[in-house]
């Protein structure tokens, strides 16, 4: 029996979009596939009102390869990595992992980054470029990326920001020249509904800049050979093509539905969910920094979340448990993806039967 996803990723995919992976390949360097190819970079730019200066890239990879992508292609000198829950903290690793000098701000698992944390330590740490998790799954937590953004362009011109958008892209409320990010980037298995194997990236001019005056970039991760290739609307390498095909048939999906419905559902979602965790338990993240796509709920009942996991797998759903040491202190819902608010209200109905919940 198919099990649901409501697990932080990957995400439910619908029976229409598995089944264009199914389709015929093409020659990646053939004129069909840059036809292709650039049509689904058109979308990318109108989907998320991308300026002249921001500029789509679709890598065959997971999320993570765009870890490596900055250490390799921005990080000039040395990096400050926003570190609060688990991918945050892989980020710093990878930059360390590349060689590049690297100083972690680091802060309690369940608590956001916030401007005045960054401003402390840009203002004595000579830093080139800051990276950052606006949505981190391991604990639920939306970092303000916004405000830090606002905060590094006003007094930190120079330094690049590097936002890590992999659980909240395509579903939170993202528009790249609002933010003021540099780069941002996403996958495939979360909020875009796609099974995994493609990295989103949009990446403004000055970061391509940046890349030009970095050396040693590497081949995969070398962020300027990437965008040269955009310009033909091809990859440097083999990419996907079958995920292409999922992928072209979702953004003329997001399109229809448009950006700020697809923002309502989520936040829809998010709202009940949570309303819900604070009637019978308690939200895991600071209060006002609570994700739209994931809620890591405390377990202040001490219920069994693994015997709750079980009984939703039998009857056709998957949840998450916590994540590393929250795994019996916290659960985590997804919503994200293809999911509704009526799909969301049926899931934890179930959870109430199964635990018994205002009985």
């Amino acid at each position: 029996m198919h099990k649901k996803l409501l697990i932080p990723g990957p995400t439910e995919v619908s029976k229409e979009i598995l089944e264009e992976q199914a389709r015929y390949l093409i020659g990646h360097r053939e004129k069909e596939f840059s036809t292709m190819y650039g049509g689904i970079t058109d979308k990318l730019t109108k989907f998320f009102q991308l300026t002249p200066d921001i500029k789509p890239t679709i890598t065959t990879g997971s999320g993570t390869l765009w870890f490596d992508i900055v250490a390799r292609s921005v990080v000039k000198q040395k990096a400050l990595a926003c570190v609060n829950g688990a991918f945050s903290k892989r980020a710093a690793q990878t930059l360390q992992a590349c060689g590049k000098e690297t100083d972690i701000l680091e802060v309690e698992m369940g608590k956001a980054i916030k401007p005045d944390m960054v401003a402390e330590k840009l203002e004595n740490g000579g830093y080139d470029t800051v990276t950052i998790c606006h949505n981190e799954t391991s604990t639920g937590v939306r970092s303000p990326i916004k405000e830090i953004a606002q905060m590094i362009r006003k007094d930190y011109p120079d330094v690049i920001l590097a936002v890590d958008a992999v659980s909240s892209l395509a579903g939170d409320k993202l528009i790249p020249s609002e933010i003021g990010c540099d780069v941002i980037f996403s996958s495939t298995q979360k909020c875009f509904a796609l099974p995994p194997g493609l990295a989103i990236g949009l990446v403004n001019d000055r970061a391509i800049e940046r890349a030009k005056t970095v050396p040693n970039r590497g081949a995969y991760t070398d962020m300027v050979d990437i965008f040269e290739f955009e310009k033909k609307h091809q990859t440097p390498f083999t990419p996907n093509i079958s995920l292409l095909y999922a992928l072209d048939k979702r953004m003329d999906l997001l399109l229809a539905e448009t950006y700020d419905k697809v923002y309502q559902r989520h936040l829809d979602m998010a709202n009940y969910t949570q309303e819900w965790a604070k009637k019978h338990f308690a939200m895991f993240p600071e209060q006002g920094y609570e994700s739209i796509t994931v809620s890591c709920i405390n377990n202040t009942q001490n219920k069994d979340i693994g015997a709750l996991s079980q009984q939703l797998a039998e009857r056709g759903y998957l949840i998450s448990a916590g994540y590393g040491k929250l795994a019996d202190k916290t659960f985590r819902i997804g919503h994200m993806g293809e999911w509704n608010l009526e799909g969301i209200k049926q899931v934890i109905s179930l959870i109430d039967e199964i635990w018994r919940i205002g009985k």
